[in-house]
């Protein structure tokens, strides 16, 4: 799914978040693991409950967004810590879901998650945005080092594992929770509703590359590998999602949502009517077994991104950004909308990886 989130390159080079949590020290380190699949170095960054010494910095600090106060490669707190993964949405960086990997941290989460290749600020196109496999493989790799190499296998409860996605994100949360997707049913949402974000992606024109601006040709989705699109990519080690806006809502097979049991929380952001069709996710939430299912009323797709500076909104339009990335989404402000979203997220995650506690 094209990013509902379109932020020019040079604008999303470091998407970041709001500032500090000041009830627990939280860490932040930023690692590299390799991909076999990928054939390359995935960048990965863990935000962790930690001890509180080391250099305190501001994680992503950038001209738009505000930066989260982290200890930079603080020494981790004691025990086994649940761990949730994190995939951003398309066109973004891990950094953006900052603002809520440091309230996870705070919370008792060791939280992570990588820069997805190809569908990353600066490297991203049509081509690569459908290949939720890909992705999907990037969280499974993670969870595999973290788990068994370093001092992170350690601190990490292996029986303890959830996933958060964001958008496209989303998608990569519901298939390696289980769900399928359905190529056909992906065409024709593009189909019916031509004018939507993502289809209008892949209708082309742009996309980046090596952090400069591409022209690309329009993305027919019939070409897409269907056995590849429409794989089974579940895997068995994750045992809660969280999944906010999730992308292909309208493109999953029914038989398959029916099957997954494991604890899966939506959120959309918006309220009733005017949720696009593109992530509405209540009927996705009525067919999983045991889902719940949560909207934000005030707020829209925009205000799950972190909070923006002062003056970020006329800088944008300043440089001809076109959608309303830092602008009000009504009478809510973006920190009061988050606020919600972190009760939402941190509630879920204790419920399914904390349970009794």
């Amino acid at each position: 799914m094209r990013p509902i989130v379109t932020i020019t390159t040079m604008l999303f080079s470091a998407l970041i978040t709001q500032p500090a949590f000041a009830n627990e020290a939280v860490g932040v380190s930023e690692i590299t693991i390799h991909s076999p699949e990928r054939g390359k170095d995935l960048a990965v960054t863990i935000w962790y409950p930690s001890e509180g010494n080391g250099r305190q910095t501001l994680s992503g600090e950038d001209r738009i967004f505000q930066g989260t106060a982290v200890f930079k490669d603080s020494a981790v707190q004691p025990g086994r810590l649940p761990l949730v993964l994190l995939s951003h949405g398309s066109g973004s960086r891990v950094s953006g879901m900052a603002w809520i990997a440091a309230k996870l941290a705070s919370e008792g989460f060791i939280v992570a998650g990588p820069n997805h290749p190809g569908t990353t600020s600066g490297d991203s196109t049509p081509a690569d945005t459908p290949k939720i496999w890909e992705r999907t493989g990037d969280l499974s790799t993670i969870l595999t080092a973290l788990t068994t190499q370093g001092k992170w296998s350690g601190a990490i409860d292996a029986q303890r594992i959830g996933v958060l996605g964001f958008s496209l994100g989303g998608s990569v949360a519901m298939e390696i929770s289980g769900a399928r997707a359905d190529l056909n049913a992906y065409a024709r949402y593009c189909e019916e509703y031509a004018t939507m974000m993502d289809c209008q992606w892949f209708a082309g024109g742009r996309g980046y590359l090596n952090n400069e601006p591409v022209s690309v040709p329009k993305l027919d989705l019939g070409t897409l590998d269907k056995a590849r699109f429409e794989q089974q990519n579940r895997d068995p080690r994750i045992r809660s999602a969280v999944l906010v806006d999730p992308g292909l809502a309208l493109a999953f097979q029914t038989d398959s949502l029916k099957t997954i049991d494991i604890p899966l929380a939506f959120i959309n952001l918006g309220s009733k009517g005017e949720i696009p069709p593109a992530v509405l996710a209540d009927k996705l939430a009525a067919e999983v077994p045991g889902a719940t299912y949560q909207q934000v009323d005030g707020a829209n797709h925009f205000s799950f991104l972190p909070l923006c500076k002062p003056d970020a909104d006329a800088f944008l339009k300043s440089v001809g950004e076109r959608d309303p990335i830092c602008e009000p989404a009504g009478p809510r402000d973006r920190a009061d909308i988050h606020a919600e979203l972190e009760k939402m997220i941190v509630d879920a995650f204790n419920r399914s990886l904390k349970p009794g506690q």
